[in-house]
């Protein structure tokens, strides 16, 4: 099997010219892309190159207490920019969506450090830890994201039917199940899409790095099933998490829905 190939900082910048597709694109149609697609590239670079650097010196240091402050901040990162891709925001939608991201992620992390892979030799081990919560966080985040701007329209189309069965006497639970299943229903969309077409038509990110980096495709395979259901189960768990605590939020403890809360982000 060819071993796999080290790329030089020459070779990266070849496949940088890449995007320059995207920038034809932008022009020609009219789209005014240009600038965020320059400055996206050179976040791209910039980020991944720091990436890079970090995870070497976690990698050498070893310790447990890195591992755990690096993750959290990915956590906290996550958590603020589930909630800042909402279209709609509210007072405490930045701790709902942390709080569900962290406590989802880490919960099914953890489970697949010490259960499934449970002959690593360090339950902290980076070279595991930091890809796995890496790889769930990013698609927790997504199921979340869309979740809560879902939570948030429907609750803003169904405020008359909403507060019509608060006034019947239902619950904040009872009133707004609708929206609340609509939510959790399109959260899981992203994930449950990329499964069905997991191998036929897509081939991920993951897998195919092992593959290349000469690992036995039928290991690599293994390895990406592991992650689908994890991300799987952390997108759902995250999902679920957000939506109910979003309307423990804007429902107060007389079950009104205090629709005052939410506002429209300004345009960009």
């Amino acid at each position: 099997m060819t071993p796999y190939i080290e790329l030089s900082n020459g070779q990266v910048a070849l496949a940088a010219l890449l995007i320059v597709i995207n920038g034809v694109v932008s022009v020609s149609m009219g789209l005014r892309l240009e600038k965020t697609l320059a400055i996206a590239s050179v976040r791209t670079v910039v980020q991944l190159s720091l990436v890079g650097v970090v995870l070497s010196w976690v990698f050498s240091v070893d310790r447990w207490y890195v591992v755990i402050a690096i993750a959290s901040l990915m956590t906290i990162v996550a958590g603020f920019a589930a909630a800042g891709r909402s279209k709609r925001t509210f007072p405490g939608i930045r701790a709902i969506a942390t709080t569900s991201v962290w406590s989802c992620a880490w919960l099914l992390t953890g489970y697949v450090l010490l259960v499934v892979f449970s002959d690593l030799p360090k339950w902290y081990e980076p070279q595991y830890a930091i890809p796995l919560l890496g790889m769930v966080l990013g698609n927790t985040l997504n199921g979340i994201s869309v979740g809560l701007s879902t939570l948030t329209e429907s609750l803003m189309r169904a405020r008359d039917q909403v507060e019509t069965l608060v006034a019947l006497g239902a619950t904040r639970w009872e009133a707004a199940a609708e929206p609340m299943r609509e939510a959790v229903r399109t959260g899981m969309i992203p994930i449950v899409n990329s499964m069905m077409v997991v191998g036929l038509v897509s081939l991920p990110g993951m897998m195919t790095g092992q593959v290349i980096s000469g690992m036995d495709p039928a290991q690599a395979v293994r390895y990406q099933i592991v992650i689908m259901f994890l991300i799987a189960g952390s997108s759902a768990l995250g999902t679920v998490s957000v939506v109910v605590l979003s309307v423990g939020r804007l429902f107060d403890v007389n079950h009104r829905f205090r629709i005052e809360m939410m506002r429209s982000k300004p345009k960009q």
